[in-house]
């Protein structure tokens, strides 16, 4: 599909990043947020949680310590995520992943995620001929999990990332900014406990994700943050007998970036926003060290901690499996209003046969700011195959 880019687009564009800026405050962005999307269908069915669900495919993007504790010693999964797909349908994220559980204590795994924003047409009038544009963005991640202890692991994981976004025009020679970030991850699981009436298992994770430098565009572009980001997690399981088993989890997120400044539209040209030097201000910020930023973005906000507090999202949602066949899923997902006003409802479900996995998800929107995920209905399949653990 091109999509012709003429200025009453673009006017439009800015009236609707301008409105929303009015209603939001210091809602915070970063470069590459296409890492913040679920690219499985069924993290997505629990509302994008992932950190302390049990193991799959899929674990790569959201806690590969848990490869640890993988049931068969290979997995594959592939997924594609349609984005925008009621206004467009070339937008998406794909996203292909491995792992190979090498012995009772360790795994390895690696995953490459390519997102596509279709093709751009630009036209500066009517009669020009058009300059066609593909820009996408990719990563390629390695990642290396180790068992601590038979009820505790960790991992580490290597990322390549390259964004190819800017745009090229007869004066401009375009360049792709790429960057590489870590992610640090850990994994509890507890033996199986019996209670009165059901057994059951404790679980909780966290992540930091995406910790690496700033991505810039060319030698004079101004260096942006990736999303380095946290979270904590946790969730049990209900099993009620060998057929039915119920685990709500609970998930906290928080982007590990400074919080960005408050209006930087100087109105009236003479440097001065909300009484300070905009040009210092905007230096500043730009300083800022993507690394000591982790520790700083905790307690950066200028409303204090309980604008610290607003900066953290939370999910909710349960999964309900039968025989470990068929799957059940439902979650809720919430942003604070100033601060992006995602919020949403999920459901999804899920069937084994042998060694395929297939799942499905489906995203509604409860906020006034529609999802681009509204109404995108979500697939997955993935392999589970070799040698089977039993810890």
């Amino acid at each position: 599909m091109k999509k012709i880019v003429t200025l009453s687009l673009l006017f439009v564009t800015l009236l609707t990043i301008k409105v929303q800026a009015q209603e939001q405050k210091r809602a915070i962005t970063t470069a590459t947020p296409f890492l913040l999307i679920a690219a499985d269908a069924r993290a997505a069915g629990l509302a994008d949680q992932g950190v302390a669900t049990s193991p799959d495919a899929f674990s790569q993007q959201w806690n590969p310590a848990k490869y640890a504790f993988a049931k068969n010693k290979h997995g594959v999964g592939v997924n594609y995520t349609p984005y925008l797909s009621s206004l467009v349908n070339d937008i998406g994220l794909g996203n292909l992943t491995y792992y190979n559980r090498l012995n009772e204590r360790s795994a390895v795994a690696a995953s490459f995620k390519y997102f596509t924003l279709g093709e751009i047409e630009f036209r500066e009038n009517a009669n020009d001929l058009g300059l066609i544009e593909k820009p996408n963005e990719l990563t390629l991640d390695i990642s290396y999990a180790l068992k601590l202890s038979e009820q505790f692991s960790m991992s580490v994981t290597g990322r390549y990332l390259r964004s190819d976004l800017k745009l090229s025009n007869s004066l401009d020679d375009a360049s792709a900014g790429s960057s590489f970030g870590v992610d640090i991850a850990s994994f509890y699981r507890s033996d199986e406990i019996a209670f009165d009436s059901f057994n059951g298992r404790w679980r909780a994770g966290l992540t930091i994700s995406n910790i690496g430098p700033k991505i810039k565009y060319d030698d004079a572009g101004q260096e942006n943050f990736i999303p380095t980001n946290f979270r904590l997690g946790g969730s049990f399981d209900f099993i009620f007998n060998e057929d039915n088993r119920i685990t709500p989890s609970l998930e906290f997120s928080k982007l590990l970036v400074p919080t960005p400044l408050d209006d930087t539209i100087d109105r009236n040209g003479d440097g001065i926003v909300n009484g300070e030097d905009r040009s210092i201000a905007n230096k500043e910020y730009n300083d800022k060290s993507a690394f000591g930023s982790i520790f700083s973005s905790w307690g950066d906000a200028p409303d204090g901690f309980s604008e610290e507090l607003k900066e953290i999202t939370w999910a909710l949602g349960a999964e309900y499996m039968y025989q470990d066949v068929f799957a059940f899923r439902a979650g809720y997902f919430n942003e604070s209003e100033e601060k992006g006003a995602r919020k949403f409802l999920s459901l999804g479900a899920g069937f084994k046969y042998n060694v395929i996995n297939l799942d499905v998800s489906y995203l509604f929107s409860t906020s006034a700011v529609r999802s681009p995920l509204e109404g995108t209905l979500r697939f997955g399949l993935s392999f589970s195959f070799g040698d089977k653990y039993y810890d």
